[in-house]
């Protein structure tokens, strides 16, 4: 397990509310996975023994995971933070061409899952190299949005670079105006969570006012991978839930699919209450390997972005 401790002496520095955050996603994404596609009554039905909620980390699903292990939210993710380091590495920083080229590594190691667009996406890019597709309906899912925490955490002090590489990694597979849409908005309010903002729900509900399609008060109650719905699950859960237990349990109970609005809210959450305010009992049940690439590649990612003091 990564070391919590060593973050500094405040209750949350900034490397703290990073590696909370992606901790968050990986845990969001494992403990969902187990659930995605059920309805909230086949869950209550299911988990009647738990209090008709779904609790713990035991892998299984239609996926058939091992227990602790994640999806194609938390591969994908990694799979861009690598590409992001290597053009850093190399000298050919934020390069899409890269971006592309990881996304193509990632689906030919044969990925426990992968959604139909970002497939399609990435079979064009393998056909005619174009680096985004035509804007069209069918690219409104929440594949781009799943993935963009890297970019988030590498730009920190950069909005004018946040919202180029963000788009333009969103854009391999995902070409809509509302997928755009909420990969920027969610990724500023991770980035605000993480140089210390607390003003979540004002966020939110600037998002949805800017995007009317987003709006989640009152609550639509769907969750499936349209990024419509995802986007109002997760905004529901993070500002009815102030804990990130609670936040969670909301998310992943509404099942369809749970594991991304659970690796969507465990981003948030996770940011808000840092690494050192997750939960230990989830925190040690995600795969050893995937804990510890994802704190070196937070460490790295931070290393090379310009953050505002927190």
């Amino acid at each position: 397990m990564p070391d919590l401790t060593d973050h500094g002496t405040e209750a949350c520095t900034l490397k703290d509310r990073a590696l909370g955050a992606y901790l968050g996603l990986a845990i969001g994404d494992a403990l969902g996975a187990t659930v995605e596609f059920m309805t909230p009554r086949e869950i209550a039905q299911r988990y009647a023994s738990q209090g008709g909620m779904h609790r713990h980390i035991v892998g299984g699903g239609w996926l058939k995971l091992a227990p602790g292990q994640v999806t194609d939210d938390t591969t994908m993710c990694l799979a861009l933070g690598k590409a992001l380091i290597q053009g850093q590495r190399e000298g050919r920083p934020w390069e899409t061409r890269l971006i592309a080229d990881a996304y193509v590594a990632w689906w030919r190691g044969k990925p426990v899952d992968c959604g139909n667009t970002c497939r399609r996406g990435i079979q064009r890019y393998l056909r005619d190299g174009t680096l985004a597709g035509p804007q069209q309906e069918s690219d409104g899912g929440n594949g781009a949005l799943m993935r963009n925490l890297p970019a988030a955490l590498a730009t920190l002090g950069d909005e004018a670079l946040f919202e180029r590489v963000s788009l333009a990694q969103a854009r391999i597979t995902h070409h809509h105006p509302l997928s755009d849409a909420a990969v920027l908005g969610l990724g500023r309010m991770l980035r605000g969570l993480l140089e210390g903002e607390n003003n979540l729900s004002e966020q939110a509900l600037a998002l949805a006012a800017a995007h009317p399609a987003f709006r989640f008060q009152p609550y639509p109650g769907r969750a499936s991978g349209y990024v419509v719905d995802t986007v109002q699950t997760v905004l529901h859960c993070v500002c009815s839930h102030q804990d990130f237990e609670d936040a969670m349990l909301a998310a992943v109970n509404r099942g369809d699919d749970a594991d991304t609005t659970g690796a969507l809210v465990g981003m948030l959450a996770g940011a808000r209450c840092g690494a050192t305010g997750l939960p230990r009992h989830w925190l040690k049940r995600l795969d050893p390997a995937v804990r510890a690439e994802i704190t070196e590649q937070t460490l790295a990612l931070l290393a090379f972005a310009t953050p505002s003091p927190s």
